[in-house]
């Protein structure tokens, strides 16, 4: 496989996932759930995923550059406190495109970090996602925004340490090997995680019966997606490439949102159509993106 055709499927594969991770984990913040412990559970069911890729097999680790990994683990886990603050705080139509300005990141940190040159229509299409995304938090005048500065913040904040992270695993990726580089990453977030416990709410076994299969369910949602992205940067490199086409996920989110939020109890399809044609708007622009990488 080329990696000009497994940097588009296997983003958009991920990107479909995630969309559905995210109302998914949007519900069981609804129930209760809360930040800290959404996260908590979120690392532990990804990085037991992320060890079956152990199985691959790859190089001896060497214990000197066990840092990389460990920058790496911690660009992640500042990343996912920042989505799931940004998830649960506000929309998901309107968090998840935020995460979109990973794109731009992306492009900007390639060079500096890796040496890689990023070319013109890259930029271009980069951009265009940006313009989507701002497209994709229009709303009505008369409708208040629903914590859209926190929103904004944090999901910003997301999408720095992710593009980090993006960068970082293609730089060192090859040399480790995907069977060893990922699962590591992983372990040491979780390990990170447990720091989280004391600053839950209430133990885990407080959590509501009813929020369990929500929370579980969007957890290894994520952690599937996740594998497939992150594995597809590790193996085949072009992390901008790759960014660009997962920035679908902003175009999925206001679709399933828009088709099938009420099967997740989700309100935002009833924030009215002039307010979801501006979403719809902003994401064929990410569209356009996608179609200026792939052809």
């Amino acid at each position: 496989m080329s990696p000009e055709f497994a940097t588009t499927l296997f983003p958009l594969v991920a990107a479909l996932l995630y969309a559905f991770g995210a109302l998914v984990l949007k519900r069981s913040s609804d129930l209760g759930v809360g930040l800290w412990r959404t996260t908590f559970v979120a690392n532990v069911i990804v990085a037991a995923l992320f060890s079956l890729l152990w199985l691959l097999g790859g190089p001896q680790v060497e214990k000197e550059l066990l840092w990389q990994p460990g920058v790496i683990a911690l660009c992640l886990f500042v990343g996912q406190l920042s989505q799931f603050l940004a998830l649960e705080k506000g929309d998901v139509s309107v968090a998840v495109p935020i995460f979109g300005l990973k794109v731009i990141l992306v492009a900007f940190f390639t060079p500096f970090l890796i040496g890689e040159a990023v070319g013109t229509k890259l930029w271009i299409a980069a951009f265009l996602s940006v313009l989507g995304i701002t497209f994709l938090n229009r709303k009505h005048a008369d409708q208040p925004p629903r914590h859209l500065l926190i929103t904004f913040i944090a999901g910003g904040i997301g999408a720095v340490a992710f593009a980090i992270f993006d960068v970082l695993v293609q730089k060192w990726g090859p040399s480790w090997g995907a069977g060893r580089l990922l699962p590591c990453i992983f372990w040491i977030n979780a390990l990170l995680s447990f720091g989280l416990i004391f600053r839950f709410s209430a133990p885990l076994s407080k959590v509501p019966g009813k929020a369990w299969p929500w929370l579980v369910g969007g957890s290894a949602l994520l952690g599937v997606q996740s594998i497939t992205f992150v594995s597809t940067l590790a193996v085949f490199g072009k992390a901008t490439n790759a960014n660009i086409v997962y920035a679908s996920r902003g175009l999925l989110s206001v679709a399933l949102v828009w088709l099938v939020g009420h099967w997740f109890h989700n309100a935002e399809q009833h924030l009215g159509p002039k307010v979801m044609r501006w979403r719809l708007a902003g994401a064929l622009l990410m569209m356009s993106a996608i179609v200026l990488v792939v052809v």
